[in-house]
């Protein structure tokens, strides 16, 4: 055989395989399936090699070669029938799908997109696809090219709407593979089911796979995207779309996002059964060995073309290698999103970078916070320690940690990598947690009374519960205190988390790897490194446990004694984790022991080096997070309108290798000299940084922006003074707070005047009497919607405090918590509906007083106890809800009594007249 007829063989199973049913031209049946593959069907150019029928109609061809073809040089053969006149067929267009295959190798051309370029396929299509794809009136391409409207910008940061819409710039030049780098904490999840809802609704795509680097991850991506709401439709992407987490090996057919690790994927593919506690270990802790490659064979169950798009999150090394065929298999865009990448990540995703957001951008945008590293070391954990032959001791098994007392055989030496595996020293785990309470309390946050939120990394399972122990000991706290976070905690660890997250206890969480990548907990202020990492890029992610921002409020909410924002979290690192590896991201502090006074006098003296400008920029990000905006305004008047965060920003910058770089080319340019960035001189690097740090730094050389800043430092410190003692001489607003209140009232009244037949709820006071139109709480909703936002930003809470200034003896319930439906009582009482002002319960519950005072006088018997209790029950709901229906009777102040039912067997027929009254004559 030739080895093109052997090629040809190959092809035909490799048809069969995909649902093509192969004939010889002589025996041609094209009723005999679906789709049917014709070898050396006759064309007017020659016989070409196969031509695929679907419904009995050409729709493609298949150009075979031998096994070392190279298959572009064949692509205009495969052209040329595909554009050929078929003998007993009349196709006025060319047939739009083309192949080419060696059966080892196969290429595919879709004529109908724009621009059609072939691609490599692992297989051939089903006919089922390809008759679905002609079907539609446009390519997948196509309409990445051209259907994907401009992206709402609502609620993305702009790192996540630069990243979406280069994303889609490299879909529409039809881009195979992608990169999105993007650090730790600035939103990737978020940003990718944004991407995804684009290009299932906007894109048609079919079908999304959204991998994931372990279980626990993928459990938390499926919450992420059931808590996702489109800016364009109020519906949860959920109920927009079928997200199926795998957890078995069974695809839903009608899923158009499916979560998966890679692990299963492969499990899927190969039908080797997938071993459960596989999911629980990210692969950037497995070794690779020459034996273990995946290799993947096509599975009919699920063809090549099963997802159109495939996201990877945290894209880490073994899908280079390891695992890459898995990726191979499917016919898809491939999407990478990292923090931290390499150089085989660049490789493998084309160098298609489409977006770039640093750890240090972040942290000047706020969006993250800096960190420093702080180091504990040991004597054993540095040099380990002997055991001396016949030492008795005891010994434990790692998994049931039953132990027996015997005698050690031989001297056992160890050293401190071996600790915690084949030696435990209880004393050495002692001595680091000792250490950190120690340097925590009176070095790190001497002004906390709790213990920050800290997480603690271990080795295995068996170190993790020796460092609770021994945590639980050194605070002399209870088991609450400290809590194991791993897939084999013997509580639920998702309930341990969430209550990690949230709750004030547990203050210290030990893990192995379950919390390592990707799960957020951002109340985080301490990690304990007590293990070493093999990777550079899962350290990295290790430390991104740690850089999530927080508000105060939400800080104070888990650790009260905080007195600020999250402005930094602290690395102890107890085995030497930070110098046995170089990092991507490095500690912006690099003189911890240097005032701010000092930094900033030194920058102005001329101190430029990067230790010094990175210090300063660190602590000028962490004091704009503690200010607030009238200091923050002081500053930037002093800074000629650059405000703080930005003037620390500016420092980061100057020292941006890439725009160091960029500079001295534009300056080599401008002086008529060609340069890149691999025949730059050391000496024209030095000037253009030198340049770019003048300017970052020109701010400081004012003394007065100096002064004012370490001024504003110093504010955040307090003196308690016990000794003199103080009395009141004047109590009452102060002249400027009632302008500012009469300001209030006047925008509130222009607004209520300009809107008045705009506004439903305005609408129905100035025209319609309450007996002919009922008040809603959507009509008030959209009022309060309309008063909130920027530029009035007019809430109920401030319009009753400005009224309260102004009339006071007119306002009453100015200390009572505000509902929304409070904003009925102000727009009566600014039209002049009525003469006071005071909360609406207070009114629907004078008038429900009046209301069922006249009725039961009215009535042969009067209510019963059990009904005026369900009637003051209805009347609280129409205070809160400015109505009632029958559908409100779900709700759990009602359905915990009985629901609908019960008010229907105490009211009977009189319910919905009782509800009309009392919707028309409590509230409007």
């Amino acid at each position: 055989m030739t080895p093109e007829a052997k090629a040809r063989l190959k092809i035909d199973e490799q048809l069969d395989e995909a649902g093509w049913k192969v004939q010889d031209f002589k025996q041609i049946n094209l009723g005999a399936n679906l789709g049917v593959a014709v070898r050396e069907y006759p064309t007017d150019t020659g016989p070409a090699d196969y031509v695929l029928f679907v419904s009995r109609e050409p729709i493609g061809v298949v150009e075979a070669k031998a096994f070392n073809t190279i298959l572009t040089f064949v692509e205009d053969q495969t052209e040329r029938y595909a554009n050929s006149k078929l003998k007993w067929k009349v196709r006025a267009t060319p047939l739009p799908f083309l192949y080419e295959s060696t059966s080892l190798v196969t290429h595919f051309t879709d004529g109908r997109d724009p621009a059609p370029r072939s691609r490599e396929v692992f297989h051939f299509h089903r006919p089922e696809t390809l008759a679905d794809w002609l079907g539609q009136p446009n390519t997948l391409r196509r309409r990445l090219t051209e259907q994907m409207p401009e992206l709402p910008v609502r609620n993305l940061r702009d790192c996540q709407v630069n990243a979406v819409t280069e994303l889609e710039k490299s879909f529409a030049y039809n881009k195979p593979r992608a990169l999105v780098q993007m650090a730790t904490g600035a939103g990737k999840t978020f940003t990718a089911i944004t991407s995804v809802y684009r290009l299932l609704k906007f894109g048609g795509a079919k079908r999304i796979l959204f991998l994931v680097d372990t279980r626990n991850l993928g459990k938390q991506a499926h919450q992420e995207f059931h808590a996702y709401t489109p800016p364009d439709d109020g519906r949860k992407f959920t109920e927009l779309y079928n997200v199926q987490r795998l957890a078995s090996n069974t695809l839903d057919p009608h899923a158009q996002v499916c979560i998966s690790t890679i692990q299963r994927q492969y499990s899927m593919l190969s039908g080797e059964p997938i071993d459960e506690s596989a999911e629980d270990v990210s692969l950037n802790e497995v070794i690779q060995t020459e034996n273990q490659e995946k290799a993947v064979v096509y599975n009919p169950a699920i063809p090549i073309e099963s997802f159109d798009f495939i996201f990877i999150d945290e894209c880490h090394r073994s899908i280079y290698n390891l695992w890459k065929q898995v990726l191979d298999y499917y016919d898809a865009f491939l999407i990478g999103l990292t923090a931290t990448p390499d150089k085989r990540t660049f490789g493998f995703f084309n160098e298609n970078v489409v977006a770039e957001y640093s750890y240090e951008q972040s942290v000047a945008d706020g969006v993250n916070v800096g960190y420093d590293v702080f180091e504990i070391e040991t004597e054993i954990t540095k040099k380990g320690s002997r055991l001396k032959a016949k030492e008795w001791v005891d010994h434990r098994d790692r998994l049931t940690r039953k132990k027996r007392w015997s005698q050690l055989d031989e001297d056992t030496l160890y050293n401190g990598k071996e600790l915690d595996r084949s030696v435990v020293n209880k004393s050495q785990i002692r001595k680091v947690i000792q250490e950190m309470k120690s340097a925590v309390e009176t070095v790190i946050f001497p002004n906390r009374r709790e213990v920050p939120k800290t997480l603690i990394f271990a080795k295995t399972d068996s170190h993790a519960d020796d460092i609770i122990a021994s945590v639980r000991e050194v605070y002399g706290q209870g088991n609450a205190f400290c809590k194991k976070v791993t897939y084999r905690a013997e509580e639920d660890p998702d309930s341990i988390l969430s209550s990690f997250r949230n709750d004030y206890n547990p203050r210290i969480a030990v893990t192995v790897d379950m919390i390592a990548t990707g799960t957020d907990v951002k109340p985080l202020e301490v990690l304990l490194f007590m293990r070493d990492v093999r990777s550079k890029n899962y350290y990295e992610q290790m430390k991104g446990r740690g850089v999530r921002s927080l508000g105060f409020d939400d800080l104070h909410r888990v650790s009260q004694s905080a007195d600020s924002a999250k402005t930094r979290f602290v690395l102890i690192d107890a085995v030497g984790v930070e110098k046995s590896l170089k990092t991507d991201s490095r500690p912006l502090e690099r003189k911890p022991g240097v005032s701010l006074k000092d930094l900033l006098q030194g920058v102005a003296i001329g101190h430029r080096d990067n230790d010094t400008v990175l210090s300063l920029a660190n602590r000028l990000i962490r004091l704009a997070k503690q200010l607030d905006e009238k200091t923050l305004g002081r500053i930037a008047r002093e800074a000629g309108g650059v405000k703080l965060p930005e003037l620390a920003k500016r420092l980061l910058c100057a020292l941006d290798p890439d725009k160091v770089a960029e500079a001295a080319i534009t300056a080599a340019q401008v002086e008529g000299t060609s340069r890149t960035e691999e025949t730059l001189t050391e000496e024209e690097l030095q000037v253009a940084r030198t340049q770019r740090l003048t300017e970052a730094c020109a701010p400081f050389d004012k003394p007065e922006l100096r002064e004012i800043i370490e001024a504003a430092r110093l504010e955040r410190e307090q003196v308690i003074d016990h000794i003199n003692l103080d009395q009141v001489t004047f109590s009452g607003f102060s002249e400027q707070a009632e302008v500012a209140a009469h300001k209030t009232i006047q925008k509130f009244t222009d607004y209520i005047a300009a809107h008045k037949d705009e506004i439903a709820a305005l609408d129905f006071f100035y025209q319609q009497p309450y007996q002919r139109r009922r008040l809603t709480f959507e009509m008030i909703e959209e009022l309060h919607d309309a008063l909130a936002r920027p530029p009035l930003l007019l809430t109920t809470e401030r319009l009753w405090s400005a009224y309260y200034r102004v009339q006071q003896s007119q306002v009453k319930g100015a200390d009572s918590k505000r509902q929304m439906t409070d904003l009925i009582a102000l727009v009566r009482f600014a039209i002049g509906l009525d003469g006071e002002l005071k909360p609406l319960a207070d009114t629907v519950n004078l008038r429900f007083q009046e209301w069922i005072f006249r009725h039961n006088g009215q009535r042969t018997t009067a209510f019963t106890p059990e009904q005026t209790e369900w009637l003051r029950l209805m009347k609280d709901h129409i205070a809160a809800s400015c109505g009632i229906d029958r559908n409100d009777f779900d709700y759990a102040e009602f359905a915990d009594k009985g629901g609908l039912q019960k008010a229907w067997r105490l009211f009977g027929t009189e319910l919905d007249m009782l509800m009309n009254e009392m919707n028309k004559e409590l509230v409007a």
